[in-house]
């Protein structure tokens, strides 16, 4: 799954982000889950990158909501 900037989030429809934020928590919990079992991750600065976009699709669905 890729990692969207703000500019890339806010070009994308609501079917879109929903999409890609179930996508990414799916990766989330499965880069948890190996972490949790005690393996290592081939690259850790990836688990700060879903966690940061997930928090940007969720504040431009917030954005939306309020316009």
């Amino acid at each position: 799954m890729a990692i969207f900037r703000a500019r890339e989030v806010h070009q994308l429809s609501d079917v879109e982000l929903q999409e890609n934020m179930e996508k990414l928590r799916m990766e989330l919990l499965q880069k948890y889950g190996k972490v949790s079992a005690g393996g290592a991750s081939e690259n850790p600065g990836r688990i700060r990158e879903v966690r940061r976009t997930i928090a940007r699709i969720l504040t431009e669905q917030g954005m939306r909501k309020r316009a």
